[in-house]
């Protein structure tokens, strides 16, 4: 009996070391995770850090601009870099003192892709932030607003998405009046539904969870539940709507401006450029069309690879893909 229970106060190796279970090794199956998990935090910093010269470009582009002329009056007094007129340097194609060649009036197409970037990149980010902003008070109204505000908001956003995007876009920007403001308004009038739409299931989804119940009844005022409570809830979605907004509202601004609508001819922009190098292709001037469409497709693409990777970060079920 003392054998039996000395046998089985060590597990079943004190007396007998022949027959002690030798375990397997165990598999360190984690390691290519965390590899793969490096990897892809590198390739986010990486597109975050483009993102960020891409914009710190622009926006000296666009105060140089500004310190130059007002690209935004009907007249400019002076003429920036990017209007300079050269017929001595006229249809030159790429070279070291010209990178993206000279237009049919001998403009440095480096500096007017450079100004009708910076511009398209100031439209984008003032008309998504105010389509975002629409979005977020609106969302908020028909989630918490009652049953009425509900269905008068929902009626409105089935509305804007029942009519073609580019023709409601164009007939508020004809209706404004064209130019800068046209553009910025139709934009952020016409992109809203969607991130209101998600803003809203955010916030009902939100308002039957058992935190919000637990404030109400230690006597938090609704005004303070959605200030405390709502928005910090809410606010990883709208970040990643207002990221996911900017490169829509580039590709629609260009667009406009491209078919006319947009802003005026005297402005550099890459929907102008676009438009005006459709008459010197067929002469071989390729070079007018080319780089202002690469440089307008990598921003588009740089930011809504941004916004995927900040929604595969923030939203938990995806965030270890």
């Amino acid at each position: 009996m003392s054998n039996v229970r000395e046998t089985r106060g060590t597990g079943g190796r004190g007396n007998c070391p022949a027959f002690a279970p030798t375990l397997p090794p165990v598999p360190t199956l984690h390691l290519p995770r965390v590899a793969h998990r490096g990897s892809g935090n590198r390739r986010r910093t990486l597109a975050t850090f483009i993102i960020a010269v891409l914009l710190l470009v622009a926006v000296v582009a666009v105060g140089r601009l500004l310190a130059t002329s007002n690209p935004f009056a009907a007249a400019p007094t002076t003429a920036p870099a990017a209007l300079a007129t050269d017929f001595t340097a006229k249809n030159l194609p790429p070279s070291l003192s010209h990178p993206f060649g000279t237009d049919w009036m001998g403009r440095d197409m480096f500096a007017r892709t450079l100004a009708g970037l910076a511009t398209s990149v100031f439209v984008g980010l003032l008309a998504a932030g105010a389509s975002a902003a629409l979005a977020l008070i609106l969302g908020t109204i028909a989630a918490l607003g009652g049953r009425r505000a509900d269905a008068v908001i929902t009626w409105l956003i089935d509305l804007m998405l029942g009519i073609p995007h580019i023709v409601l876009l164009i007939l508020i920007s004809f209706a404004i009046g064209k130019g800068f403001w046209g553009v910025a308004i139709g934009v952020a009038l016409t992109h809203w539904p969607n991130l209101a739409r998600v803003i809203r299931a955010e916030i009902l989804q939100c308002r039957e969870s058992v935190f919000i119940a637990q404030a109400r009844r230690f006597g938090a005022s609704p005004l303070r539940i959605v200030r405390d409570h709502v928005f910090p809830h809410v606010f990883p979605q709208f970040l990643v709507g207002l990221v996911l907004l900017f490169p829509h509202a580039i590709l629609h601004e260009a667009a406009i401006t491209f078919l006319g609508f947009g802003l005026p001819p005297e402005q550099p922009a890459i929907g102008i450029i676009l438009s005006e190098s459709m008459t010197y292709l067929s002469a071989g001037y390729w070079w007018l069309a080319l780089f202002p469409g690469i440089a307008l497709i990598a921003t588009v693409l740089l930011f809504d690879r941004a916004g995927s990777n900040l929604r595969r970060l923030i939203d938990p079920y995806r965030s270890q893909e």
